[in-house]
C-alpha cells in the first residue's frame, strides 16, 4: 500500500491545487518545529537523527501471539535485495507498484533515508526473520495532510507483507495491533494512528478492522481512491 482522518467537524476537505504547499516538500525550519510544539534541540541529519517519530530505532521488541515482533529500521545496502524481492511479488506490485530492478525500490527508499525523518522505512522482523517492510510516518506532515483533515502528531503506517506464508493467517491484523500499539506507547502526543490502504485491497482493510482500526472515510487520492482507518488512542482498550 504506497502512499488523515474524516473531518471532525463540517465542511470541505483542503483540495490539491487551492493554493495548499505540499508537505511533503515542506522544509521544517526552527520556527516551524517551535510552532508545531516539537523539541529542536533532538534534531539531526536523517530520519534517525530526528525526533519526528520519537526514534523507532530504539523502540523495543515485543511479544505477540505470532512470536517476537521489532520494527528495525531500514539499512539499504544490507536490505535493498529482499525489499526489491518482495516488491516484484505480483500481489504486492499490484498496490506498492515498485516492481523492477532493486533500483526502483532504491529510488523509493534513499529519500526516506535521507531525508528529515518524518517517514522512517523499516523491517519487521518476527522471531529472528524478516517477513516485512513498514514506513511510519507523520501523516500531519505528509501529502495526506492535503486531501483530508489530521491532527497534530497523527502517524500513519504503510505495510506489506513480503513472505507468502505469512499471508492469510491473521498474522497482518496481529501485527498491525503490534505496531499501533508501539506507536501510541512511543508516541505519546500521537492520538491516532492511521492508514490509508485502497479500497480495492479488502484483504488489507480487513486486516486493519481486525486491529482495532475504525473505517472512518474513504478520500480520493492522486494515485488511488483509500479507505481511511483510525485507531485512536481513546479508543485502544475497547477495540
Amino acid at each position: 500500500m504506497p502512499p488523515a482522518d474524516a473531518p471532525t467537524d463540517p465542511g470541505p476537505a483542503p483540495q490539491a491545487g487551492a493554493g495548499a504547499e505540499d508537505t511533503l516538500d515542506l522544509r521544517l525550519t526552527a520556527e516551524l518545529l517551535a510552532l508545531l510544539g516539537e523539541d529542536t534541540s533532538v534534531y539531526g541529519d536523517g530520519p534517525e537523527g530526528s525526533g519526528l517519530l520519537d526514534r523507532p530505532e530504539q523502540w523495543k521488541p515485543v511479544t505477540t501471539p505470532a512470536g517476537v515482533f521489532q520494527l528495525v529500521p531500514v539499512r539499504l545496502e544490507r536490505d535493498l535485495s529482499v525489499i526489491s524481492r518482495w516488491m516484484n511479488d505480483p500481489a504486492v506490485a499490484a498496490f506498492w507498484e515498485l516492481a523492477g530492478s532493486e533500483t526502483v525500490t532504491a529510488r523509493h527508499l534513499t529519500p526516506q533515508l535521507g531525508g528529515d525523518g518524518r517517514s522512517v522505512p523499516c523491517l519487521g522482523v518476527l522471531s529472528g526473520v524478516p517477513m516485512s517492510y513498514w514506513e511510519i510516518y507523520r501523516a500531519d506532515l505528509d501529502p495526506l495532510a492535503r486531501h483530508c483533515r489530521v491532527r497534530p502528531h497523527d502517524t500513519g503506517v504503510h505495510l506489506l507483507i513480503g513472505e507468502v506464508d505469512q499471508r492469510g493467517h491473521g498474522i497482518g491484523s496481529t501485527l498491525l495491533r503490534a505496531v499501533s500499539d508501539l506507536v501510541l506507547d512511543n508516541r505519546p502526543r500521537c492520538t491516532r494512528v492511521v492508514a490509508e490502504p485502497d479500497v480495492r485491497n479488502t484483504p488489507s482493510v480487513s486486516a486493519f478492522l481486525s486491529a482495532g482500526f475504525r473505517y472512518s472515510a474513504e478520500v480520493e487520492l492522486p494515485e488511488k481512491r483509500a479507505a481511511l482507518m483510525v485507531r485512536d488512542r481513546a479508543h485502544r482498550a475497547r477495540l
